[in-house]
């Protein structure tokens, strides 16, 4: 449900539910935490105080005093959930430790109901994260995909909590593979997004103030995916928020395009004749360039075929366009060209005005107000750098704001990490280039020296998988 003045009353959008893999979306509830807050024998010490902690807005909060706030310990603790992380980093990326503090869960009002973490079943939930050891920072994130509130603890909490900072982050209001029921309109359960980054940033910024007796010296926002795209919304509309960002591969989301909703069905089409060998093979190939999967990526395209690109078209075009296939929610997986109201044949273009209209409650304009960094990976087959990223940077730079922008194209680098393990003689992860790059906003946020200009940051030569998941240097 939207949430702020204005906005429709939630609502469920349509009442039928085809198979969309639901099994894929069994999460595991997150067990009740240690000392609520508000409840006799609160934990002193390093936690004295908790019970006084309030998250504006929430509904309901449950406060927990832990020893180790990051994964190395919230895993054996309940305090995370590692199938909303699964299959987002390289398997030997470490977990720092040593990071005590207090946790904070809960979530605010709403009436959806697909986030079932802690058996709450109950859309917007959150998570805060206080460490005792506190750098005056606050990072921001929102989830990658549909994912809940736990997805970015590997690939990014983990690492900023270490470094001192507060971390909250927010399952964005809808999760699952039936997102787009959420709300009244087409493009509401995406525009709830944005609302839930704000909403969690104002909150998280005066729990920080309450539990350390001053407010946030710094408020960063950073995010994979569909996350990076909430840092690019976040800092175009409400850059009083936030001293800058890091994006990581954000999806682009334009009225006029790109979007995926041009380039996924283009891929649909012309995959099956290029896997299928033949005659059609190299003009298919050629195909897939021109829409924008680059060549050298073609080592990617099965996995994509086979786990990305039907269902996250299908997906995102029900919610921008229910009616394209009438009754049928989410359209038919997998169906052949031809097929009545098939996904595969599905041209943005051609449809309607409303369509449009819908994503442009979504876009993004390039009009940022605080400085931002972007990372993109050149081998990236879900969200091709040339039909994302690239443009992106054109259009910041376009509405005035350059100087406030850094783009780092990642030579070899993808969109899911977990990839490196399977292909490490191809890729490289781009979680350590994403450190890379908040590390390079920390610098020029505090002393103004500005990030190497923007460029393509290439493969290292001889360079071994561990020395690549250890480095990733963006250059002078």
């Amino acid at each position: 449900m939207r949430l702020f003045p204005g906005s429709p009353p939630g609502s469920l959008r349509r009442n039928t539910l085809t198979a969309l893999a639901v099994s894929a979306l069994t999460v595991t509830a997150v067990p009740a935490a240690a000392a609520p807050a508000g409840t006799a024998g609160a934990p002193a010490g390093h936690c004295a105080g908790m019970a006084q902690l309030r998250v504006p807005g929430a509904e309901h909060q449950r406060a927990a005093c832990l020893d180790e706030l990051t994964t190395a310990g919230t895993v054996a603790s309940g305090h995370t959930d590692p199938a909303d992380w699964a299959g987002l980093t390289p398997k030997d990326l470490a977990a720092p430790a040593g990071v005590p503090g207090i946790q904070i869960d809960g979530y605010f009002p709403d009436t959806s109901t697909t986030n079932t973490n802690h058996g709450w079943n109950h859309d917007a939930q959150f998570v805060i994260r206080l460490p005792d050891r506190w750098n005056g920072g606050l990072v921001i994130a929102g989830t990658p995909g549909n994912r809940e509130q736990y997805a970015n603890d590997r690939a990014i909490g983990d690492w900023v909590l270490a470094r001192g900072y507060a971390y909250a982050a927010t399952d964005k209001g809808n999760t699952g593979l039936a997102f787009h029921r959420d709300g009244t309109a087409p493009g509401d359960a995406i525009a709830e997004w944005n609302e839930r980054v704000t909403q969690l940033t104002r909150a998280a910024r005066a729990t920080v103030a309450q539990r350390y007796h001053r407010p946030p010296s710094r408020t960063l926002a950073t995010g994979l995916s569909n996350g990076g795209y909430l840092v690019r919304w976040q800092l175009e509309n409400h850059p009083e928020l936030y001293d800058g960002g890091v994006d990581w591969e954000g999806t682009l989301w334009r009225a006029d395009g790109p979007n995926l909703l041009e380039f996924l069905p283009k891929a649909l089409r012309a995959y099956p004749a290029y896997a299928a060998g033949g005659d059609d093979a190299e003009a298919a190939r050629r195909r897939m360039h021109a829409a924008g999967f680059p060549a050298g990526s073609e080592f990617l395209w099965p996995y994509h075929h086979k786990v990305y690109w039907d269902l996250t078209q299908r997906i995102n075009r029900e919610e921008l366009d229910p009616d394209f296939d009438g009754a049928t929610e989410a359209g038919t997986p997998y169906c052949a060209t031809g097929t009545p109201g098939c996904d595969t044949d599905y041209d943005y273009a051609a449809r309607p005005e409303e369509v449009r209209q819908a994503v442009e409650t979504i876009e993004l304009t390039g009009r940022i107000g605080k400085p931002l960094i972007t990372l993109h990976g050149t081998l990236d087959v879900l969200l091709p750098i040339g039909e994302d990223s690239d443009v992106y940077a054109r259009m910041v730079r376009d509405a005035g704001r350059g100087a406030l922008h850094r783009y780092y194209r990642i030579e070899g680098g993808t969109h899911t990490d977990s990839l490196v393990d399977a292909f490490p003689d191809r890729l490289r992860p781009l979680v350590p280039c994403h450190r890379s790059g908040f590390t390079a906003l920390e610098r020029w946020l505090a002393t103004g020296s500005r990030p190497p200009a923007s460029k393509t940051v290439a493969m290292p030569a001889d360079a071994d998988p561990a020395a690549l998941l250890d480095h990733c240097s963006l250059g002078r």
